[in-house]
């Protein structure tokens, strides 16, 4: 059995304080993630002082800030990276950030991290793009706002730096916190598998777990939902979030879920062989059956166990002749 990978996005829900960056490790950790994920960005780098935040950050917020002076709250330094990875380590889950600007990329560089995250605001950015592809890692790309044509232009950039598609993983998402669940279109993430073969996954910003379960059901290799301590802590992300009890359920779900896809191999399983001769059915005599008697659908019935001669042999026994006696409900044998 292949585990689906889990990511806990913990993304800004520290609220740039780094103490409660590392109780998210804690959580994630004891909830049976796999990764832990944050952010990393200089939010002067990565928008300009006019940007405006998006509606659902203001609804969030309620506050007239920038979206520059919000995100510079929430700020890790490069200190606080070094911390959360030792955190990490010696929890054994895999430390994970998305870069937002060149800066930020070349610490990534320096923590020299398993994989690398494209968010889904810079499948667009090609300078990023080629940067991100220069560490050489695995790549998991988030799709949300793209049509499949900006999809593809990403992906024919990543293939022509040498990436290879078996180390691509494309996250099917619906940008918008929390998702509304009509918005999610699930089916898409199949779509994008179909198109360009690649394992898919799905970065799930609604509220509960069930569509994240149901993306693993569908296929889905990755799944990343975000992860807070308290829905009602201010901060943009925390209201699209799920507290660490029902991640923890999340989890558990997902597992099952891994556990009964198998290897889609249709055979009977272990413990079906048995169970085939108390609920299958046999050619039994339906009334008493003298040797010399000829078997026709008057004599002959299909009942429990089956441990004789199969049903579908019916038409072979009828017309022939019975070389037994046979008391009513026993077993026709040849």
């Amino acid at each position: 059995m292949k585990k689906t990978l889990i990511i806990a996005e913990g993304g800004v829900n520290h609220n740039g304080d780094v103490n409660l960056a590392h109780k998210l490790i804690d959580a994630a950790y004891e909830a049976g993630a796999d990764i832990i994920k944050f952010q990393t960005f200089d939010a002067s780098l990565l928008t300009t002082f006019r940007a405006k935040k998006a509606k659902y950050q203001i609804k969030n917020l309620n506050e007239k800030e920038s979206q520059q002076e919000m995100l510079s709250k929430l700020q890790l330094t490069e200190k606080d990276h070094y911390e959360l990875i030792k955190h990490c380590d010696h929890k054994r889950i895999e430390f994970l950030s998305t870069a937002f600007d060149d800066n930020s990329i070349n610490l990534l560089r320096k923590l020299d991290l398993k994989r690398i995250k494209i968010p889904s605001g810079e499948i667009t950015n090609l300078p990023y793009i080629r940067k991100s592809i220069s560490l050489n890692k695995p790549i998991i790309i988030s799709t949300g706002m793209a049509y499949l044509s900006e999809i593809k232009s990403s992906l024919d950039e990543i293939y022509k730096l040498g990436v290879k598609k078996e180390n691509v993983i494309l996250l099917h998402c619906s940008s918008e916190y929390p998702a509304p669940i009509e918005k999610v279109n699930l089916n898409a993430m199949i779509t994008i598998k179909e198109t360009f073969n690649v394992d898919i996954g799905y970065s799930d910003h609604t509220k509960g777990i069930e569509i994240s379960i149901a993306a693993v059901a569908l296929g889905a290799k990755v799944l990343e939902k975000h992860l807070t301590l308290d829905n009602n802590l201010p901060g943009p992300d925390h209201k699209a979030s799920i507290e660490p009890n029902e991640f923890k359920k999340m989890v558990n779900n997902i597992r099952n879920v891994d556990e009964a896809l198998g290897n889609g191999n249709k055979i009977p399983s272990d413990v079906e062989i048995e169970n085939r001769k108390v609920i299958r059915k046999s050619i039994v005599a339906a009334k008493d059956i003298k040797k010399g008697d000829i078997f026709s659908a008057t004599n002959l019935v299909s009942k429990r166990p089956g441990t004789g001669i199969s049903p579908m042999e019916w038409d072979d026994i009828l017309g022939k002749k019975s070389n037994y006696d046979f008391k009513k409900d026993d077993l026709i044998k040849w």
